[in-house]
């Protein structure tokens, strides 16, 4: 959990020590920069394991909103946009799907999250790492009733499939149905991309509803990342040809970041494929 470096002074440098020089590369490129903030776990079940009870978890988020707002109007002047973007984790493992929640269970239990957004004057909500279908209809939905704009992402195992077994064309189409296409656009993280680019061709036109990719250094599972005593770094200067493979089947994708492991060289080599 990272929100509680929201909360001390020391935690908060080392946040924007952190976001420094990913803005710097998004400056370099002349590129927009979709802000994040630090809340991917600050949900009911994880807060509460930290002490964080609901009116804390309320003031936490609201906060963090605070936060990036503040390091955008830091970070200089661009022509480019700096997007401030609430970010909402699963209610469980970002690895295993474990216990589902229905859509509407899910849309009650994330509604804090993205009330807290809302009333902070965050510009989008993005569902992160999510593992199943019926927990990103839900979050979708309490987007939309908080009045933001969301974006939707899934992460995927080594076969492409979501942790729960769906096929990613099944889950993006399962949240379309369910939303009235609600969402801006969708995105797969947490997921290297040797492990999903086989399967974009089986998308058809929904490939078009792909706006963002933030993949993982490392090719390894997500058991054995879970076994991992030591960053995989992968391969960074691979990551560039990497990307291009998975931009030639993803014509509408404008965001591209990193996940698990990856640092500024792995961002740098995504931004690299995409301007090429």
């Amino acid at each position: 959990a990272a929100f509680p470096l929201l909360d001390t002074a020391d935690g908060r440098t080392a946040l924007r020590e952190y976001f420094r020089p990913f803005l710097a590369l998004a400056a370099e490129q002349d590129a927009g920069f979709v802000l994040d903030t630090p809340t991917w776990r600050a949900n009911g079940d994880w807060g509460a394991q930290l002490g964080y009870e609901r009116e804390e978890l309320e003031r936490v988020n609201r906060d963090a909103v605070d936060f990036v707002r503040e390091l955008a109007g830091s970070s200089g002047d661009s022509p480019a946009p700096i997007v401030v973007n609430g970010v909402i984790g699963p209610r469980g493992d970002g690895y295993v799907a474990g216990e589902q929640m229905s859509a509407d269970e899910a849309q009650a239990y994330h509604a804090l999250q993205a009330g807290a957004f809302a009333a902070a004057g965050a510009d989008m909500l993005t569902a992160v790492t999510m593992t199943y279908a019926e927990e990103a209809i839900g979050i979708a939905r309490a987007a939309a009733a908080a009045g933001l704009p969301c974006a939707i992402s899934f992460t995927v195992e080594t076969d492409g499939r979501l942790p729960d077994g769906r096929p990613l064309g099944e889950a993006i189409a399962a949240v379309e149905a369910a939303t009235d296409a609600g969402p801006a656009y969708y995105m797969v993280n947490c997921a290297h991309p040797t492990h999903f680019s086989h399967v974009l061709e089986d998308l058809g036109d929904l490939a078009d509803r792909i706006g963002g990719l933030r993949v993982n250094a490392s090719s390894k599972s997500h058991a054995e990342l879970d076994e991992a005593t030591e960053l995989d770094p992968g391969d960074p200067a691979a990551l560039e040809a990497e990307h291009a493979v998975l931009l030639a089947h993803l014509p509408n994708v404008c965001v591209l970041g990193g996940c698990c492991g990856t640092d500024a060289r792995h961002v740098a080599a995504a931004g690299a494929a995409w301007t090429a």
